[in-house]
Parts: structure tokens; sequence; C-alpha cells
């Protein structure tokens, strides 16, 4: 009997241990770990400089009321605006991504109210994008344009229209004039792995300045170095310049942390700040920031930096398509995203499946019994979210299992 709330369709696995790219069950069987908490566990399991960050402020301060400052705060926020987004602004901390995008989804509002449209009413309308995924909270579930996540929580949040991702001429016909802002993913990943065009996100950039509107980036799944840049955006439209954007899961490593980031760019004549318009009282955590989270982040974005974890990523970014392009298998038909966010689609033809279930997750559930640990990104997509520092030996033996499991399960005779 479980006393947990059944929200989640569990793979038959209960994990006791991880060690770097490696999770063991209570079975005592070894995977490779290729979800990585899906794209949290940015540096592995147990990575000893996490261990010691997290273990010596844990011995020192966990905790704090945030009507106070912390040093660990004010640093990691210094990290992340000067080391990673390089454009002046400031950052709220928060617990996880549904969290910061709801303070994005709030800053857009301050910001329609500060800037109403020429009838004086303010502006609150956000446009996101078919099969984005932005959380599971009331706000952030709105801002998901995916009729799977909304049903049975009507009625939804109002405030949001929803257009094709990659259609610029789809968002310019949406835009109206209670329209705040534009939020994406710069990759969409439970979507299925779809990187935005680097023309679409210098039209949006040209649309928001046009009509007065936030540039809003989730970076939740694809941001801190995941891509092999420091930003999600970077790897696809290096010069963008958001005005807000949201981070969570690889920032703290596994330990629970979400932030977002709002620009202090001008926004009128007399010179407000975009970023002053969040100011006390306009939102809260109790949680959010406190030293025990802000000392792991902070671990975690050192050791990407001084590792130079972003050449490791371009490197077996590239290793992996060599060698699955070089397969030409027949269940396969192509490699989306960046970095260590790789979605491959499935020819669903070419893949046997069981009754009830997608073929990604068919091929999820085999993958795991040959001791690699994945995860799907909607019904066709298969996704790897590898540590950042997973080493060229690794990805040689998943990509192994992966060939052999393909071979397996596909309907097509393969050698």
């Amino acid at each position: 009997m479980s006393y947990l709330l059944p929200t989640y369709a569990n793979f038959p696995l209960t994990a006791v241990r991880g060690e770097g790219a490696r999770l063991w069950d209570d079975t005592g069987k070894c995977y490779l770990d290729f979800c990585s908490g899906i794209a949290t566990c940015s540096i592995g399991h147990c990575h000893p400089k996490l261990f010691k960050a997290v273990s010596s402020q844990a011995s020192t301060l966990m905790h704090c009321s945030n009507l106070y400052q912390t040093p660990q705060k004010q640093e990691l926020a210094k990290t992340l605006v000067e080391d990673f987004v390089q454009t002046p602004g400031k950052v709220f901390f928060c617990n996880s991504g549904a969290e910061a995008n709801d303070g994005m989804i709030k800053t857009a509002r301050r910001f329609g109210h500060a800037r109403p449209n020429e009838n004086g009413e303010p502006r609150y309308e956000v446009i996101t994008f078919n099969s984005s995924f932005h959380g599971r909270t009331l706000g952030s579930m709105a801002a998901t344009a995916q009729k799977k996540v909304h049903e049975g929580f009507d009625p939804l949040l109002p405030g949001f229209r929803y257009v094709p991702f990659n259609d610029l001429e789809a968002l310019r016909s949406a835009i109206s004039d209670i329209t705040a802002g534009i939020m994406l993913e710069p990759i969409q990943g439970e979507g299925g792995v779809n990187p935005a065009h680097a023309d679409f996100l210098q039209g949006i950039a040209a649309l928001c300045e046009e009509f007065d509107l936030l540039l809003m980036l989730d970076e939740i799944q694809c941001g801190l170095g995941r891509t092999g840049t420091a930003m999600g955006w970077q790897a696809l439209c290096p010069d963008l310049k958001p005005d807000t954007i949201s981070w969570a899961k690889g920032l703290g490593g596994g330990f629970p942390i979400g932030a977002f980031y709002v620009s202090d760019r001008v926004i009128d004549a007399k010179g407000t700040e975009l970023s002053s318009l969040m100011g006390p009282g306009s939102h809260g955590s109790t949680y959010g920031g406190n030293p025990l989270a802000c000392s792991a982040a902070l671990a975690v974005l050192e050791e990407i930096r001084s590792e130079d974890l972003f050449t490791n990523i371009q490197e077996r970014e590239q290793q992996i398509r060599d060698a699955v392009n070089g397969w030409n298998h027949p269940a396969i038909s192509g490699i989306r995203g960046k970095g260590l966010l790789l979605g491959f689609a499935l020819n669903v033809g070419e893949i046997v499946v069981a009754d009830g279930i997608t073929p990604a997750g068919h091929l999820c559930k085999n993958l795991m019994s040959n001791g690699l640990l994945t995860v799907p990104a909607g019904a066709e997509t298969l996704r790897w979210l590898p540590p950042l520092n997973v080493t060229a030996e690794e990805v040689n033996e998943a990509l192994k299992i992966l060939k052999n499991t393909l071979d397996s399960v596909s309907k097509s005779e393969y050698a």
C-alpha cells in the first residue's frame, strides 16, 4: 500500500543510491542514468563538491527569514547576472520551475499595468506556444499550451493565448492591445525537444520591441549549460536580450531551487527600470533563496565553469550525433535539440509496442530493463538528459544499450 497521491505513472524502480552518472535501485541493480532527474542532476549524483557545500552550510545556517539578507543569496544572484546572463538585472529565488514561471507571469502583469494600452487599460495577456510546458501551478499550467495538462482543472487562469511554435506570422496575428509579453522555451523539453529557429527568436525580439512587449524565456530545462552554452538561447540566437528568464532543475544539481531574472532595462521616459516594478510586497517565498539552496547552486555553477563543462557538452553531443547518424537505424528518423538536451525522433511504425503504451514509453521501459534510464518527450520522442560531466566512455556505453534495444523492438530486420 502506498500513501502517496498517484500523480506520477511511476516506472517500476525504487532508487536508493547514486554516484556520478550511475543510479542503484533497492535490489542492487546499477543503471546508467541519462534522465538525471529530468535535467536536474546537472553534475551527476552526489558530486563531492556539491556534497561538501551542502553539508558545510548545513552546519552553519540552513534558513532565515527573507526579511534579512544572506551572503550566499547575494553571491548567487551576482553569479547568475554577471557570469551567465551578462546583462544587468535582478534575481528572485524560489523553490521550483513552476514558481519561477509564475513570478515571470506576475512581472508581465506588473509591466502591463505600468505600460497600459492606448485606452489606459492594463495589458495582461501572455502569448505562449503549442506543445509548451511551463509547470503545474494554476498560473504556469494556464501558460502551458497542452490540453492534457488542463483537463479537469477548469476554469483556467485567464490571460493566455496559444499559437504554433516557430510560426512568426501566427504570432504577429495573435498580438492585441491587451498583450503584455511573449513567453517560450528556447528548446521545448516536454513537448518533444523542439528548438526555436534562430530567425523565429530574432522575429520575436523584433515584435517585442515593435509592440512594447516583454520577451520571457523559460530556461528551466535548457539553461545553465545544458545546451553547451551558458544560456539555452545562446546556442540558437546569441544576440537575444530577454527581459525575464526562469531557471530551476539543474541550478541546484538536485537540491530544490528556482529563480527568475528581470532585466534592469529602462521602460519609460522617467527612467523606470523593469526590475523596479517588482518592489516590496509584490512577490515572496518563505524558503526561496535559503542559504542551503544557494550554497548548492553556487557549487554547481562553479563546477560547470571551472571544469569547462561547456566543451564536454559540445563534444558529447557530437559523439552522440555521429554514432546515431552512422547507424541509419529504421526506428530513428532524426535527432533534435542541442548539447545534452537531445530528442530522438522515433519512426512509430518501426517500433513494436504493447497495447496502451506510447512508442517512447515502451522504448524507455525496455532501455531501463537493459540498464539505461531515459525519459520520453511526448509519445514519439526519446529524450536524453545525461549529466553535463558525462564521460565519452559512459556515452559509448549508453549508445551500445540504445542500439541493442532499438534492434530488439524494431519491426525491421536490422543488422
